[in-house]
């Protein structure tokens, strides 16, 4: 007789129970949510980690052979760092010049919180393993190079503006056209301008520039003045003015020529011409006339030492000339002159008055920061190393009798070139190279620009007085070195994002997609819209500098943001294409004004705008691609061309000869400039870059590229 017990069902326990039913030891159903957990309303939760799989030996050698290739790679790159010298973390700098600042002696692993107490900074935490890949990809493998046409080979700096703009561009030909950017495509060092000398020390007296009169002259000398008095020491105007009715009073001025003073005056009056003569579109620009002959006239090393006070102006004025005509190479290795001679000189020092008196120290100190702000600047453009350190000077501030509002624009100048110093030693160097370095670096510069943030609203508004409209020319320049950094510091991510999208188009969304990658990518992208609303209020009123490199480099930089980020993730360009139509109307001001550096840039950023465009097109991207993906504007025709071997983009300048179409304004945002980008803010997105965060391993799969074939 059967009993109750043979019609008994016997059912196994699910082998996929929740955590719950695993804890009680009880029956799960298997299901999601479970019966049990369903009857109480508890979350369920299953854990698959408890599941067994199948899987075959040679899998798991597999696994652990990769184990040990990382474990050895870890271990070899830990070697490599406790074999290199020590180095400081953060330079000694100083917050005001001639005094070393407390607060910016940072211990390497500790740093100030806000309530005064000291925290761990990031570099103390410990890093995930994954991150031993994270890098800064502009400055991953071997240096890269880049031939011109005439086949010379030019270094490409690190954080350089010029080698960035020239390795996205290679990149994008590389990905469509898959072949290197050819030589001719890119505007190289010295090529924008035609100057009429091959370096020789004489010309025929029948080439001698026609000295102007006394009054046009001082017309020149004030000139000068006013477009370069607020931001450099060019001239002692007192002791310069003195000589200049001695020479002009003294019929037999011949002896003047062998005189220092006298290619000092040259250069002046060289950049005076610049100045007042607009719409000027000949192959040299006015006054290079008088440019050449002071070169020609200018005495060796040895004369030049005799009276360094005189020879470290001119020479900044020739380098500063040489920047302008995109000669960076010649300008950065003539301030590097004026840097040693003034050292050399001792202006990097506490200079004693009782012994020099008041009137030679002064102006010592207004050249010695010249020299180390245009040497900073340089230095940073070329992407090289700085010649010296900020806590080997000692050197006080100068006084403006009757303006100390000078006094304070000149040691904001110092700071800002300091903080791109830092860019270039940190970001750009080999903390760039260190891994999980480079997003620290990153951080580190952010927190150095939050405490100039409020003092730049603050001392340095962009309308001190809302009864006018009108913007100062040094608040301007300090704002657009600001914002500039801003977009210098995070322009790697950038590039990162643009790269992902030809090598990893599926990475991208989650990428882009990332808070904190967001966050940097969206700061970059503001700053430089408020770089082209300062220089909107600067057109407004005459004011935008065509020859002066300053203006230039601000619009360049951030138009360059624009094109890549409207490509990377159009949504944040969303109702914006109309400061991409304003960048280029700067630009054609610039161009109609005679400056062809900025006629070589329209052509360069139309074709990568072009590129980017074709090949939205080509990979039919809906989630990227939007109507504003079109190249904004009609081409332009213009007469200029690249000199030779630069006819390769030529097709770009053929078309309608109008203007892009006129960008809309922006009426919500008004004149606020930088209410964007407050310290509060920039703070917050710093304070968000936590590197133990996984957002940040989505970089590590970059692999090291080469720029270009060397022997192409």
């Amino acid at each position: 007789m059967a009993t109750s017990n043979d019609h008994r069902k016997v059912t196994k326990r699910s082998s996929n129970a929740c955590s719950r039913c695993r804890r009680q030891k009880i029956k799960c159903s298997g299901q999601h949510p479970c019966s049990n957990c369903g009857r109480r309303n508890l979350t369920c939760i299953f854990d698959d980690r408890d599941n067994k799989v199948l899987v075959t030996q040679g899998y798991l050698a597999d696994l652990q052979a990769k184990v040990a290739r990382l474990e050895q790679n870890r271990g070899n790159a830990e070697a490599a760092l406790d074999s290199r010298p020590t180095e400081k973390d953060t330079e000694t700098q100083a917050e005001g010049p001639g005094s070393p600042d407390e607060e910016e002696q940072r211990h390497p692993t500790t740093r100030s919180s806000p309530g005064g107490t000291r925290e761990s900074s990031p570099e103390s935490r410990q890093a995930d393993p994954d991150e031993a890949n994270l890098s800064n990809p502009m400055v991953e493998g071997p240096s890269k190079f880049m031939s011109s046409s005439t086949g010379r080979a030019y270094y490409l700096g690190t954080s350089s503006n010029w080698s960035f703009h020239g390795q996205i561009l290679n990149l994008v030909h590389e990905h469509i056209h898959k072949s290197p950017l050819p030589g001719a495509d890119l505007l190289f060092d010295g090529s924008a301008y035609d100057l009429p000398w091959d370096g020789t020390r004489s010309l025929p007296d029948c080439s001698t520039p026609i000295i102007p009169s006394i009054d046009y002259a001082i017309f020149l000398i004030n000139a000068v003045k006013f477009h370069c008095a607020q931001l450099v020491h060019l001239f002692d105007e007192d002791e310069f003015t003195a000589n200049l009715h001695a020479f002009y009073s003294n019929s037999e001025n011949g002896a003047w020529k062998e005189s220092l003073w006298y290619i000092h005056f040259l250069l002046i009056i060289a950049f005076g011409k610049t100045f007042v003569q607009h719409k000027h579109h000949a192959p040299r620009p006015p006054g290079a006339d008088f440019f050449v002959q002071a070169l020609q006239l200018l005495p060796d090393t040895n004369r030049l030492c005799r009276e360094p006070v005189t020879a470290v102006e001119i020479l900044c004025c020739i380098a500063l000339y040489l920047q302008a005509l995109d000669s960076r190479n010649a300008a950065h290795v003539t301030i590097g002159q004026a840097m040693r001679i003034a050292l050399a000189q001792g202006m990097h020092t506490d200079m004693p008055v009782e012994n020099l008196g008041e009137p030679v120290v002064q102006r010592c100190r207004k050249i010695w920061w010249t020299v180390y702000i245009l040497d900073r600047q340089m230095t940073a453009l070329m992407g090289l190393p700085q010649s010296i350190r900020d806590d080997d000077i000692s050197c006080q501030l100068p006084t403006f009798n009757g303006s100390p509002h000078r006094a304070a624009g000149l040691n904001m100048q110092i700071k800002l070139a300091r903080i791109y110093a830092e860019i270039t030693r940190t970001v750009y160097g080999n903390k760039g190279r260190l891994r999980k370095k480079f997003v620290i670096s990153i951080k580190a510069v952010l927190d150095d620009l939050v405490s100039l943030a409020e003092e730049l609203r603050r001392s340095f508004p962009l309308h001190s007085d809302e009864r006018f409209g009108g913007i100062s020319r040094m608040p301007a320049h300090l704002h657009l070195l600001y914002y500039q950094a801003i977009v210098v510091v995070t322009r790697p991510l950038l590039f990162c994002c643009l790269k992902k999208i030809f090598e990893s188009p599926r990475e991208v969304q989650p990428l882009i997609s990332s808070k904190k990658i967001r966050s940097l990518l969206n700061m970059s992208l503001e700053a430089s819209q408020k770089i082209l609303n300062i220089l909107e209020s600067l057109q407004d009123q005459g004011l935008l500098e065509t020859f002066l490199p300053w203006d230039l480099d601000s619009l360049f930089v951030s138009t360059m943001v624009l094109i890549l980020t409207r490509f990377v993730d159009s949504s944040l360009m969303d109702n914006q294409t109309s400061y991409l139509d304003k960048a280029y109307i700067f630009l054609e001001t610039m161009i109609s004004n005679g400056n062809r550096i900025a006629a070589f840039r329209v052509i360069e950023l139309r074709k990568l705008d072009e590129m980017l465009t074709e090949y939205t097109l080509c990979q039919h991207r809906p989630s990227t691609a939007s109507p504003s993906m079109t190249v904004s504007g009609p081409s332009m025709r213009r007469t200029l061309s690249f000199p030779e071997g630069y006819h390769s983009t030529a097709n770009l300048l053929h078309g309608e000869d109008t203007l892009p179409p006129p960008y809309t304004g922006l009426s919500d945002e008004g004149s606020g400039f930088g209410d964007d980008l407050t310290a509060e803010q920039i703070l917050a997105v710093a304070e968000s870059m936590d590197i133990e965060g996984t957002d940040w391993l989505s970089f590590a799969t970059l692999d090291n590229y080469q720029l270009v074939d060397p022997n192409m």
